[in-house]
């Protein structure tokens, strides 16, 4: 008789089973998870007429590695210290800061990396970051759902031609490259663990 294994997201590892300590430990880790994003939301990388960040692959790995709940609070954590009128976004403050900021072309996107985070969360709950294949098309269809999201916000403000020019089309193969980057890193990690009953 099968006995079934729920799995667990990577982080589950380093946590302590309950209590206060667990939850302390959460809390740290979603700071932490905010300190990252915005790390990775100011690390630009200039290619033609859009700044790249490395922030997708910052989102994908934190959802990846926290699962569903830790992933989701911690960027919802970010979302408010944002809308606070903290700078944690790729373009703060020279673009602007708070609600008006994420009002603003980039509120897609903003919104779309909370989905990002639920998607890969929920995938990695359920075992998919042991798997490079399946976590790549997991990371594939949320990056897509969060490019959609983004293209219609910005479709409301500049027109739907000028969204998929600037808003879709140059992100595509460096999304591609930051999926497939992180759909390898965390099943690697897994591999290199020792196996748990």
């Amino acid at each position: 008789m099968a006995i079934a294994v729920t799995a667990r997201p990577l982080i589950d590892l380093a946590l302590p089973e309950k209590g206060a300590s667990r939850l302390g430990m959460q809390i740290f880790l979603a700071v932490a998870g905010t300190l990252l994003l915005t790390i990775s939301a100011k690390t630009k990388v200039v290619l033609g007429p859009v700044d790249m960040s490395l922030q997708t692959l910052a989102v994908l790995l934190i959802a990846t590695a926290f699962g569903f709940r830790l992933a989701v609070a911690t960027l919802l954590l970010y979302m408010a210290q944002g809308a606070m009128g903290f700078p944690v976004f790729q373009s703060t403050p020279e673009k602007g800061i708070g609600m008006a900021y994420m009002l603003g072309t980039t509120g897609g996107y903003l919104a779309g990396f909370v989905v990002v985070a639920a998607i890969v969360g929920w995938a990695a709950d359920r075992g998919f970051d042991r798997n490079p294949l399946k976590l790549f098309g997991v990371m594939l269809a949320a990056d897509a759902v969060m490019l959609a999201m983004g293209f219609a916000w910005l479709a409301t403000l500049i027109g739907a031609d000028q969204a998929w020019t600037f808003g879709v089309v140059p992100f595509l193969v460096p999304d591609l490259i930051k999926v497939a980057l992180a759909a390898a890193v965390v099943p690697a990690v897994w591999s290199l663990l020792p196996k748990r009953g």
